[in-house]
């Protein structure tokens, strides 16, 4: 199994470790690893997420994308990915000095068949929002204390202007749902409330804040244009899971986060997907699925596919 990895990125002060201690606390079961990397001697990083991780490594020697060529962070990943029981999600919290598009290259660079980048999540204060170079590459934006913003509206048209479809999640303390992230697993047991809920008890965990589409059709897709959709997602699209038939035994299990898409080969006929985001228009969302079934592929076609198949 190949677990996803996942970076955290943002200017110093934005939320990063607000939102990795959000996600460990109330993952519901779901184990998770940890990459942290801090500038200077004392990694005050790894220490706030100490005691609340399944398995941890630190990078103490500076920013994440300064030490890529060495391939420290490849053992790293590589060493969290063989944990066992195995882990189900890698987060990545680079420090706030490191280059989110570094970031992002350096994680898929050190990719292996034990993990593989599964996104960028960049987190704002919108109080100070900074964007640097990360907007670009996003794929999704935290948009942390959204309540104390008086000027919330300018600083989503700042966003939309350099990245008109990416997700934003508006939020306080970093709350957000981690559903929207990562798939709970069914082993999860019923968590009691935890001291973070507890402590800003709006009942958020009853009502997600993210939407979901179900497309299930026994009509056969056209892979250019399924392929053409994912490249250039509806607004606010962030996940898509599922299995796609493109006829004649190609049938696949899709993963798809941000502009990461995995396939991989799968029995069976139909297709079946749940397309997750937030801010989405799920009726354009669920129209442009079925514009991928309405005009037959050419025999070519499947060749676009086969280099996301792993």
């Amino acid at each position: 199994m190949s677990i996803p990895v996942l970076a955290v990125a943002g200017f110093l002060g934005a939320g990063k470790t607000t939102l990795l201690n959000h996600l460990l606390r109330n993952g519901r079961g779901a184990r998770i690893g940890v990459l942290v990397n801090d500038f200077g001697s004392v990694n005050i990083d790894a220490m706030l997420v100490a005691g609340q991780v399944d398995a941890m490594a630190s990078l103490s020697n500076g920013c994440i994308c300064c030490v890529a060529e060495d391939g420290e962070v490849a053992e790293m990943l590589g060493k969290l990915a063989s944990v066992r029981p195995a882990l189900d999600l890698i987060v990545v919290e680079a420090s706030g000095v490191a280059e989110p598009p570094a970031v992002a290259r350096t994680i898929m660079t050190a990719d292996s068949e034990d993990f593989h980048y599964a996104g960028l999540i960049l987190v704002v204060s919108a109080t100070e929002p900074e964007f640097g170079h990360g907007l670009p590459v996003a794929d999704l934006v935290v948009l942390n204390r959204a309540s104390e913003a008086t000027d919330i509206d300018d600083v989503l048209a700042s966003i939309r202007a350099q990245n008109p479809r990416v997700p934003v999640q508006p939020t306080d303390f970093a709350r957000i749902d981690p559903t929207l992230l990562i798939d709970i697993p069914e082993r999860a047991p019923q968590a009691q409330l935890s001291f973070d809920e507890l402590l800003h008890d709006e009942h958020d965990h009853d009502h997600p804040v993210y939407q979901s589409v179900e497309y299930t059709t026994g009509d056969v897709l056209n892979p250019r244009r399924l392929l053409a959709l994912l490249r250039d997602r509806p607004e606010g699209l962030y996940r898509a899971k599922g299995f796609v038939d493109f006829g004649a035994g190609h049938r696949y299990l899709l993963q798809l986060v941000g502009g990461s898409l995995r396939l991989q080969k799968r029995r069976g006929t139909g297709t079946q997907l749940v397309c997750i985001g937030t801010g989405m228009d799920t009726d354009e969302v669920r129209a442009a699925l079925h514009e991928c079934t309405t005009e037959p592929a050419d025999e070519n076609a499947i060749l676009g596919v086969h280099k996301y198949v792993v």
